[in-house]
């Protein structure tokens, strides 16, 4: 008689990561037919990468095969990209039972929300950040020490801004998150802003490539994140105040 809710719950345990697997499987073929849409368009989406390059410096690549390879990286970084709504929809889908009525509606709000985020924080990345810092550093060369950039190690540097950009971008909506759920205060947000700095400065250092310039581009615009989540878990806070005041006034 014991042994048989043990045997359930491995069942329904081992079920739980048959689940998993597939969601797993179902966001990477997401992210495959994606890279292969991508490939298709690779010319203009190189073009559009390295767009944010001086014209007078010149990007190269040393191995006969590094055209070729170049191409296949892009087109999973934007194949990636491309992937994330689906990326999203399936934890939403893995997450889903262990959900309450009130959550899952609020889950299905923040999959679009969260896709909507990361694809800002990637464009902002790329129209903004990339170029400011291309300008910056290119701006060092001199007439004896000239930049010849090799295309692999570009592609790769704006590739992590992409995803160190599409994942802080998702700031406010975590704090949204997590207020509307009652773990989150704006008065804990302000607490903790001065070891919040310190902390985005060692992320900033850890997400983006070994230089001070683009660890500040991306430090700057987070702290000012960090203010909008404040402002956020504020403005929640008072929606949920407002309602428990209404419901005690109709008691």
């Amino acid at each position: 008689m014991r042994t048989r809710p043990r045997d359930e719950k491995r069942m329904a345990f081992l079920e739980h990561l048959e689940e998993l697997r597939w969601r797993i499987l179902k966001s990477l073929a997401a992210v495959i037919i994606a890279s292969i849409v991508a490939y298709i368009f690779s010319s203009h989406l190189l073009n559009l990468l390295i767009r944010p390059v001086p014209p007078d410096v010149q990007l190269i690549f040393t191995a006969p095969a590094g055209a070729f390879l170049i191409r296949i990286k892009i087109s999973l970084i934007f194949g990636l990209l491309g992937g994330v709504p689906v990326l999203f929809y399936q934890a939403w889908k893995f997450i889903f039972p262990g959900l309450f009525d009130s959550e899952i509606k609020l889950v299905s709000v923040v999959v679009l929300s969260g896709t909507v985020c990361f694809l800002l924080g990637a464009a902002f990345a790329l129209f903004i950040i990339l170029p400011l810092g291309l300008r910056f550093l290119f701006s060092f060369q001199t007439a004896q020490l000239m930049p010849m950039p090799d295309i692999n190690n570009y592609v790769g540097f704006a590739g992590r801004l992409f995803l160190a950009f599409g994942v802080v971008f998702e700031l406010p909506l975590l704090s949204f998150i997590l207020s509307k759920m009652g773990i989150l205060t704006p008065s804990f947000l302000r607490r903790q802003r001065r070891y919040a700095i310190v902390v985005i400065f060692i992320a900033a250092a850890i997400l983006t490539p070994p230089d001070v310039i683009t660890q500040v581009l991306l430090a700057a615009p987070l702290i000012l994140l960090y203010e909008i989540s404040v402002w956020i878990s504020a403005a929640v806070s008072r929606e949920q105040q407002d309602k428990k005041q209404d419901t005690i006034e109709k008691e």
